[in-house]
């Protein structure tokens, strides 16, 4: 975890084992939420880190309300790769109060919805990492819940890393929820308020989804790999990915 005052789910994915053995170096590829709110005292924590790239995954209308990486005082490339064009909230979902566990199984649905509608994009955030020079990089949502764990899962998983240690990292976000909550209830009740009227299946990070997520992927395509490749990711990509990613920095 990166402790920051203007985000609350910043982490490095350094330290993961690939299937080959090597291992993700610290300081080359992190996962976080919105960034739009980061104070001076945030990017002096970030800026050894020598960032390079930040690709925004948020719809349009987020950007345009709440704002961007402040590339004006930290300057990097900002890419922004939209990965969804409405909210679910906005979507007719169906009802799964029935379900023995009504989030996972809303969960499941949205995974698959986001997939789905927004497949082509994950690639194409992908294949920006493998551009020369793009690392040090970070990518974001929201929440960096959904968009950004999915992106996540399917980058560690493509990269041979074991689905306990990709679903463990996206279950991470739990915990991030709860400290994000406790800073808008002292510092801004309003959204704290707003966020308490949120169903909870929005809000939650549950490790059965992302495994049933990944299992389905394999399932229908044989691998990551194979899903990757139908969205223009091809093995050469990944593998300059992996070199670019354990190389230490």
């Amino acid at each position: 975890m990166i402790l920051l005052e203007g985000a609350h789910n910043v982490r490095d994915l350094g330290g993961y084992p690939l299937a080959d053995g090597r291992t993700i170096a610290w300081r080359r590829l992190l996962r976080g939420d919105g960034l739009h709110g980061l104070t001076a005292e945030d990017l002096i924590v970030l800026a050894p880190l020598g960032l390079r790239t930040v690709i925004d995954l948020r719809r349009e209308d987020e950007v345009d309300e709440r704002g961007t990486f402040p590339v004006e005082r930290l300057p990097v490339d900002l890419v922004h790769v939209p990965i969804m064009d409405s909210t679910w909230m906005n979507l007719e979902i169906p009802d799964f109060s029935d379900r023995p566990d009504p989030d996972v199984a809303f969960l499941i649905w949205a995974y698959e919805d986001m997939l789905a509608a927004g497949g082509s994009r994950f690639g194409e955030a992908i294949r920006r990492l493998t551009r020369p020079g793009a690392l040090p990089a970070i990518f974001h949502c929201a929440a960096g819940k959904d968009r950004t764990g999915m992106l996540a899962a399917l980058l560690l998983a493509a990269l041979g890393v074991d689905d306990d240690i990709v679903v463990a990292d996206y279950a991470l976000t739990a915990v991030a929820m709860a400290r994000m909550r406790r800073w808008y209830a002292e510092n801004r009740p309003d959204v704290a308020q707003r966020m308490a009227e949120v169903p909870s299946m929005f809000l939650a990070a549950r490790p059965e989804a992302m495994h049933h997520s990944l299992d389905q992927l394999r399932a229908t395509h044989g691998s990551i790999r194979h899903y990757l490749a139908t969205l223009g990711v091809d093995d050469t990509t990944l593998e300059t990915l992996a070199d670019a990613l354990t190389r230490e920095p």
